[in-house]
């Protein structure tokens, strides 16, 4: 071999054409993954449920084959009491959504591990227990998020301001945070208390003493 002959492995020709082959390659995946993403994430997917799903009892249990928590979506039990259609879902919880970046909350919140660490994450704050109970929980949240620098639970540790949010506002974004609860996120955050969602235990029916029979 001529010191001359280069090895077919080591030519410039053969390299040029790993580069061109991998780059195509690489495209061709990257548009397998968007379009697959673009699945995974879209409302009415298998992870992200639609948004009529406010019109729904959304639950987490603890799933043993994937080892984590998962959303269940239950019987109904819509949002302020009112059922709303797909579209009508869609426009408030829509709104709820722009109100959270008008609001600027990811400046100190994470929704779905997106945003600052200085306040907690919102991902499944529609669960959170510290609302009380489930039956007082939409009104609650609704004044908290109109005005939360007089309650109790904002006066420990680091405290939210009033950001001005109107009452049609924080209907919005509870609805946007109870259709964030509903959505797939492989268990995260994890290790999350939920509140309490179950029913109240029926009221014992009352037992009527027999009649006595008058004697003839």
């Amino acid at each position: 071999m001529s010191e001359t002959q280069t090895l077919w492995w080591a030519s410039e020709s053969f390299w040029k054409k790993m580069a061109v082959w991998i780059t195509a390659g690489s495209a061709v995946v990257l548009i397998f993954l968007t379009f697959d993403t673009v699945n995974q994430i879209t409302a009415g997917g298998k992870r992200v449920p639609p948004y009529s799903v406010i019109n729904n009892r959304i639950d987490y249990v603890f799933d043993e084959k994937r080892n984590y928590q998962v959303p269940v979506i239950g019987p109904e039990e819509p949002l302020f009491g009112k059922v709303l259609n797909e579209a009508e879902a869609m426009a408030l919880v829509s709104r709820g959504k722009l109100t959270t970046q008008a609001k600027n909350c990811m400046n100190c919140h994470t929704l779905l591990g997106n945003g600052a660490y200085y306040a907690p994450d919102l991902t499944k704050s529609w669960l959170d227990p510290m609302w009380g109970s489930k039956e007082t929980r939409e009104e609650t949240m609704v004044a908290f998020l109109m005005d939360p620098t007089d309650k109790l639970h904002n006066t420990i540790g680091r405290r939210m301001p009033n950001l001005g949010i109107t009452e049609e506002e924080a209907r919005a974004t509870v609805a946007f945070l109870k259709w964030m609860s509903a959505i797939d996120t492989n268990g995260f955050p994890g290790n999350f208390p939920t509140i309490d969602q179950s029913d109240p235990a029926p009221a014992p029916e009352s037992v009527s003493a027999p009649t006595e029979t008058p004697a003839l």
